[in-house]
């Protein structure tokens, strides 16, 4: 083509090296195009993968034609057949590494269970492996130790840490008789439990599975590029056809070989196949860095289309940890000397509560007063000397030990759904904290953005009735879902589905897993146990639910550029199809081959540019936002 181009003669000693370069070039490069034709022949379902097949095959065996003589030497395609498999390749490496998939939920929800568990062999204490236990063993479960097999305890109490299975940061007392779930850490104290259930039985099993069966009935949807692929594969074969009859009929025959091949090779897809996977490839690389990692690319497709958003609340609407939020003196002292006492008397203990009533003293860069004799008590709270006095935090247990009253605020708080601690001094109370899980600053705006996009936001949670209102009350949510069992809430999404909603489902815990493979999109918090990154499609990296509409952002733009390539790419195909099969003959114009590999290149060279506009959407949470709300 260039000599011809150019005007210089090609040496005769040269004239193979195309011909083998080809042949190499056919062989190995396009065999993952013609392994796929095949594959799409046996199938009976034609498209991308077949016509690129079709059409490079067509100019293999054509060129070889021509170079041998056999055939017009308009044929020679062996620079066009390059330029096609190069450029097929490059799409299919980008939707290859685009597609990709990482990490694996199962593995993280078993990594949950401890390596070795403790069990009573009469007055000893054995170590085995949590899979050798049986129903009806008792094992030791020590302060800080995670629980090895579901059970119930039979001896102690303690304040249980369920948030890796639950999601809900709040410490859960269980005394004896009461079930425990394996995976679960006993914060404070040591338990003995009765193993109850083992191995695919257990709670976190159940789990397991509900992921494995939501991946698995997760609907792939037909590739907007295959469709259009299909539709022109056949537009194509067609125009072949009635190329090579006309032509005929006309008596050419010779130009009906030339033409009708022309077509075939001049109808391959190269922009289209490029159309999705580069905008694709830039939009996912784009979000990267607006802090939104795609795992799935259908994710991202489909949030365009999501019309219900459903947050889990522990860790994405709220903090996921408890914090003080108001103080209620008693007496002559004020609401910041209360707080230091009760920090003072907890800073020896590691129970999140304790933590978080230190916490909120350091805050406010307050002096503690030096405690000594800390002790604590499960169930009742905790004990120490404070400027020579009794100091004594905790809940309800203690105002019965001590014989007093609650604060008189204490009934507003509890309809609160809040946790409710007293500070007694040398047995008489004087204070009382409101602790609660704090809503973060940027839900409130994120419910409005999502609201004047016409999105409904809906809001599930393990916690109680009262506590779920008051969050949802605050932030303008349209409906709650309070008190769901962690494995009832891919039910609480499919039931959404039901309604014939589009459910793009938020979380962060182990009990998110389900349902987020069971949303039509799945969007974990980066901040967020590992298995419920494993089972989303797209991972916020920040904790900040406005994200949510940066995902939203995205997908919108993206579809549109996505439309705008494949409108192009077979744009181009409706017009040079036509001329390559010579319907301006009559009035003198045919479209010879080496101009409609040029047109050919173009098109792909548009299709690439339109895609790098992508770059310029700005992805911040705060961007994201306030687009939508200045909608």
């Amino acid at each position: 083509m260039f000599a011809m181009i150019l005007g210089y003669t090609v040496p005769d000693w040269a004239l193979f090296i195309a011909p083998v370069l080809g042949t190499v070039m056919y062989a190995w490069g396009g065999w993952p195009f013609l392994t796929g034709a095949v594959s799409e022949l046996r199938s009976r379902k034609p498209g991308m993968m077949l016509l690129i097949g079709l059409a490079i095959t067509v100019a293999f065996f054509a060129s070889w034609g021509a170079t041998l003589g056999l055939l017009h030497h308009e044929l020679e395609f062996w620079w066009e057949l390059a330029l096609l498999i190069v450029i097929m390749l490059l799409g299919h490496w980008i939707e290859m590494r685009s597609l990709a998939q990482t990490s694996s939920a199962l593995d993280t929800l078993a990594a949950l269970l401890p390596d070795e568990a403790e069990r009573v062999e009469g007055d000893q204490i054995v170590k085995v492996s949590p899979a050798d236990l049986q129903v009806g063993d008792v094992v030791v479960v020590r302060p800080g130790g995670s629980v090895p097999a579901d059970g119930k305890i039979v001896d102690g109490r303690a304040d249980m840490d369920e948030s890796m299975v639950t999601g809900e940061s709040r410490p859960v007392a269980r005394g004896t008789g009461d079930p425990v779930t394996a995976g679960t850490v006993a914060t404070d104290s040591g338990l003995r439990v009765e193993v109850t259930a083992t191995g695919d039985e257990t709670t976190l099993a159940g789990i397991q599975r509900l992921v494995t069966e939501a991946q698995n009935s997760s609907s792939r949807a037909q590739r907007i590029a295959d469709k259009a692929a299909a539709l022109l594969f056949w537009f194509a074969l067609g125009a072949a056809a009635i190329t090579a009859v006309v032509w005929t009929v006309v008596g050419n025959p010779d130009a009906a070989v030339v033409r009708t091949i022309t077509v075939l090779v001049i109808a391959c897809p190269h922009a289209l196949g490029l159309a999705i996977p580069l905008v694709v490839s830039i939009a996912t690389e784009r979000a990267a860095r607006g802090g939104v990692l795609v795992k799935d690319r259908l994710a991202l497709e489909s949030m365009r289309t999501v019309d219900t958003v459903l947050f889990d609340k522990t860790g994405t609407l709220t903090k996921g940890e408890p914090t003080v939020s108001a103080v209620e003196p008693v007496g002559d002292l004020d609401a910041d000397q209360v707080l230091a006492i009760a920090a003072a008397a907890e800073a020896d203990s590691e129970h999140p509560l304790a933590r978080a009533i230190v916490r909120a003293a350091k805050d406010k860069n307050l002096t503690l007063p030096k405690a000594t004799g800390f002790s604590s008590s499960p169930a009742v709270g905790v004990t120490a000397t404070v400027d020579g006095a009794e100091i004594r935090v905790g809940g309800p247990r203690l105002l019965e030990d001590v014989g007093a009253s609650e604060v008189d605020t204490a009934d507003a708080w509890r309809s609160e759904g809040a946790i409710i601690l007293h500070v007694t001094r040398d047995g008489k109370v004087i204070g009382g904290l409101k602790l609660a899980d704090e809503i973060r600053p940027e839900s409130r705006e994120a419910v409005d953005a999502l609201h004047k996009l016409g999105v409904q936001v809906v809001m599930i949670t393990g916690d109680a009735e009262a506590v779920a209102n008051a969050v949802g009350a605050e932030l303008g949510i349209d409906r709650v879902f309070a008190h769901v069992r962690p494995e009832d809430k891919s039910s609480k999404v499919a039931e959404l589905q039901k309604e014939g909603r589009k459910v793009a489902m938020v979380g962060d815990g182990v009990n998110d897993a389900p349902a987020l493979a069971q949303a039509d999109v799945g969007i974990a918090i980066g901040a967020g146990t590992d298995v419920a990154i494993a089972s989303a499609g797209v991972i916020l990296a920040s904790s900040d639910p406005r994200s949510v509409l940066s995902v939203i952002q995205l997908s919108r733009a993206a579809y549109r550029k996505m439309k705008q390539n494949l409108w192009w790419a077979a744009g181009y195909n409706l017009i040079s199809v036509p001329l390559a099969a010579g319907v301006l003959a009559p009035i003198g114009f045919v479209l010879p081959m080496s101009i409609g590999a040029i047109l050919m290149s173009l098109s792909t060279v548009v299709v690439a540019l339109n895609a790098q506009l992508l770059r310029r959407i700005d992805l911040s949470p705060e961007a994201s936002t306030r687009a939508a709300l200045d909608s």
